[in-house]
C-alpha cells in the first residue's frame, strides 16, 4: 500500500482518466486508514492539498470533519471525491 503522499504517475502524459482505484495509507487524527481512489482524484487532492499549503493528510483530514458532520456521512472516499468535485464546479462557476 502506498503513502498518501506518493506519485502514482496521474499527472503523467496520456494517464487514462478511468484508470482503477489506487489504496493509500493516510493518518487522520493520529489513526492510520486506508483509502482507494482512482488516480486523477489522487492527483486532484495532491494539487488541493499544495493550493491550501498543506499536507495531503491536513486536508482530508479537514474533509473527514466535514464528513462526519453531516446528516447522514457517506464514506471517506465518497466525501474525498464530492468534496472535489464541488471545490472544481465552484472555482469554475462563472460567479466565482
Amino acid at each position: 500500500m502506498a503513502k498518501g503522499d506518493a506519485s502514482d504517475g496521474a499527472a503523467a502524459s496520456g494517464a487514462s482518466p478511468f484508470a482503477p482505484p489506487v489504496k493509500r495509507s493516510v493518518t487522520i487524527a493520529g489513526h492510520q486508514t486506508a483509502i482507494s481512489l482512482e488516480p486523477i482524484f489522487w492527483q486532484a487532492l495532491r494539487d488541493a492539498a499544495g493550493e491550501a499549503e498543506l499536507p495531503i493528510n491536513a486536508l482530508i483530514a479537514r474533509i473527514d470533519v466535514a464528513r462526519i458532520a453531516a446528516d447522514d456521512p457517506p464514506n471517506l472516499a465518497s466525501a474525498i471525491r464530492c468534496w472535489l468535485f464541488a471545490r472544481t464546479m465552484l472555482t469554475d462557476s462563472p460567479d466565482a
